[in-house]
């Protein structure tokens, strides 16, 4: 999830297990703690672009980075707070919590969270949530803004604690089950319109839960289209997208070219714009992908001018987006 998010959640919960104790520095120590795994983004001013993809959501977001840290901080925190009536374990238990959701959560957006590194690449990707949905969010924001008002000893804290937590909790459970309703759907319309795959995915689109966007893969390339949980219809209008694999074959040795093939779970493409080939990732979905099903993908990698490839995930994700794509945008949630 988005980092103002992690902040919130985790100001929240360092309240609720340790408010009482060390008064209001317990949300402080919450929205720091569960922010260290984002510490992943220093990374990025030595790495290149493709070993950078790949290293975000790595190391720093497993279990074995949640048990060390955890370790560190709880040494930390009974030192510095020894006269709280805090016991190690509690520190650890305070720390570990506090990580682990943040690595918990993250495994349900598309980008995939490394939580076995180093002993395994597998990346855990869930698909569930958008990495900005506000409507897992706002309650969070509200619970977190409220508490800094609060006096610390106020009998109003334990409410909008569990006003936060419940009420994103129960935001969550609903995209659990749109999940499974968009799986069933998108497992339908493929049968349905006689469409030969080997596997699939499904992912909501920004800020959302409701529009949802579903690759499937053939021998030669993926079939992509879009699908709203709130439409009359549960038809799909797919656009085909080959693979063009045999493009690689001069490139396959270099090593940002494997990077990105991992990185990519093999949801991927090779096109040719111009002089230069790109290597674009299905899983970020495309530019305003619901308005032009042969739109290009938010994630586009220039193979041929790799110094051209620094804001990698962040230069399609909101392209082109005015108010005019907006309203398109709604009326695609909505089923129209």
């Amino acid at each position: 999830m988005d980092s103002i998010t992690h902040i919130a959640l985790g100001a929240i919960i360092g309240d609720a297990v340790a408010g009482r104790k060390i008064g209001r520095i317990a949300m402080l120590l919450g929205a720091v703690a569960q922010s260290l795994p984002d510490i992943d983004f220093v990374a990025s001013s030595w790495m290149d672009t493709a070993h950078d993809v790949m290293a975000h959501r790595g190391i720093t977001h497993s279990l074995l980075f949640v048990a060390v840290v955890a370790l560190l901080f709880a040494w930390v925190g009974r030192w510095r707070w020894r006269g709280a009536g805090m016991s190690f374990g509690w520190w650890f238990f305070f720390a570990g919590l506090e990580l682990f959701i943040h690595i918990f959560i993250d495994a349900f957006n598309a980008y995939g969270t490394g939580w076995f590194e180093p002993f395994s690449h597998y990346r855990v990707s869930f698909n569930i949530l958008f990495v900005v949905d506000p409507f897992f969010s706002i309650w969070l924001g509200i619970s977190f803004i409220v508490l800094l008002f609060l006096k610390s000893h106020s009998r109003w804290r334990v409410f909008w604690i569990r006003f936060g937590l419940i009420m994103s909790c129960c935001y969550f459970y609903y995209c659990l089950l749109n999940k499974y309703r968009i799986d069933k759907w998108a497992t339908e319309a493929l049968h349905s319109q006689r469409i030969q795959y080997d596997r699939y995915f499904t992912t909501p689109t920004p800020l959302n839960n409701w529009l949802w966007y579903i690759v499937a893969e053939d021998s030669a390339g993926f079939h992509a289209g879009y699908l709203s949980l709130l439409g009359h219809t549960r038809s799909v209008q797919w656009s085909y997208f080959p693979r063009n694999d045999s493009l690689l074959n001069t490139l396959r040795s270099r090593e940002d070219v494997r990077e990105l093939v991992r990185f990519s779970q093999r949801f991927y493409t090779i096109e040719q714009w111009g002089d230069t080939l790109v290597f674009n990732d299905l899983r970020f979905g495309q530019i305003r992908g619901w308005e032009d099903g042969k739109a290009r993908f938010v994630f586009h990698y220039f193979l041929h001018q790799p110094g051209e490839n620094e804001i990698i995930l962040q230069r399609g994700r909101l392209a082109g987006w005015d108010r005019r794509a907006f309203r398109i945008f709604l009326q695609k949630i909505e089923g129209r």
